[in-house]
């Protein structure tokens, strides 16, 4: 089968790629089950799969490449060998629908939510013709049919439980005034302790305006973006994360990643929070500031040995393998 990267990033990302990290775990767990996968990413990509590549790198690496450009021939290299192919997963958003009534592969598209109202005409062309597979219940469009809701899994063995944490507060993502960085600011400042942000800046004015004077290196510091190999220790070495979104977003891989190294998560309950983050188990769902401020000493009581084992429960890669597979078998199943 074929899995379709985007290529903003190399596959998995180096830093920042949450699509990227998908389709990196789609395709290797994919092929650690057994399955026969080529991958089309970058060509500077690391995969178990078998890899196909138009373009050196990522457009975002790499102001030479120009992205439209590069994605119309990355997208065509797929279709133009879809015969080789029993599924085309496609993690590239709704472009390459726009392919799919051009082949006889059956094409699975994984929506990893909606940039705007104005592409959902792309996916209600294709609806019948595809099948759509949601991230979360939450993000599911009314206008649209999907033939399941898949959560995203992580390799659970690369983070491990941290028994002794800190006392500090961690902010985990990219910088950008939906994903509540100024929020954790305030809750940290109230609770007096110290809160570490990691990620890289989106919202060049919102870092400037409402991050960057708190950046003291005491009593907030901003780590940038940090690498696979260090997420782990990040993680888990907090005594909780905060994710005070203002957003319905559709999942959040740092939240799982948090919980996989035991460490609790103070989320925002919007989008697909209540599906992700257990209540009172993994962490707390709040609704302000000063119910964040309260959960900071409660999540503290929190069992991090079980807050990890509920995370490799339900979002352990193989969980996810399994799933996808089983989308694929009844899409066959229907198309003989």
């Amino acid at each position: 089968m074929a899995v379709l990267a985007p290529i903003a990033w190399r596959t998995p990302p180096i830093h920042y790629g949450p699509w990227e990290q998908f389709a990196s775990l789609l395709a290797d767990g994919l092929v650690a089950a057994g399955h026969d996968v080529t991958l089309f990413a970058t060509a500077d990509s690391r995969t178990s799969a078998a890899l196909h590549a138009t373009s050196p790198g990522g457009w975002s690496d790499d102001p030479a490449i120009d992205p439209k450009v590069a994605e119309c021939l990355h997208i065509a290299s797929v279709f133009e060998r879809a015969d080789e192919f029993d599924v085309i997963h496609n993690g590239f958003d709704f472009l390459p629908l726009t392919y799919s009534d051009l082949v006889g592969t059956p094409v699975v598209t994984t929506v990893h939510g909606f940039s705007s109202e104005l592409i959902v005409p792309v996916y209600e062309r294709y609806d019948d013709t595809t099948a759509l597979v949601s991230i979360s219940d939450s993000d599911r469009h009314p206008r649209l049919d999907y033939v399941a809701t898949v959560h995203h899994g992580i390799d659970t063995d690369a983070f491990g439980l941290t028994d002794a944490p800190g006392e500090h507060l961690l902010y985990f993502g990219r910088i950008h005034p939906d994903k509540g960085t100024a929020h954790a600011i305030e809750v940290a400042r109230r609770t007096g302790r110290r809160l570490d942000i990691c990620g890289i800046v989106q919202d060049e004015d919102y870092f400037r305006r409402e991050v960057e004077p708190h950046v003291d290196d005491v009593s907030v510091r901003y780590l940038g973006a940090v690498t696979a190999e260090d997420r782990s220790a990040v993680l888990g070495g907090a005594h909780a994360l905060l994710h005070l979104i203002d957003f319905d977003e559709p999942f959040g891989y740092s939240v799982v990643e948090a919980m996989a190294c035991g460490t609790p998560v103070i989320a925002t309950s919007r989008g697909s929070m209540p599906e992700i983050v257990d209540d009172g188990t993994t962490g707390a769902l709040v609704t302000s500031l000063d119910e964040a401020v309260e959960a900071v000493a409660s999540v503290g009581r929190l069992d991090r040995s079980t807050i990890r084992s509920t995370a490799v429960e339900r979002f352990d890669v193989a969980r996810m393998i399994r799933e996808y597979v089983a989308v694929y078998d009844a899409l066959l199943a229907r198309s003989t």
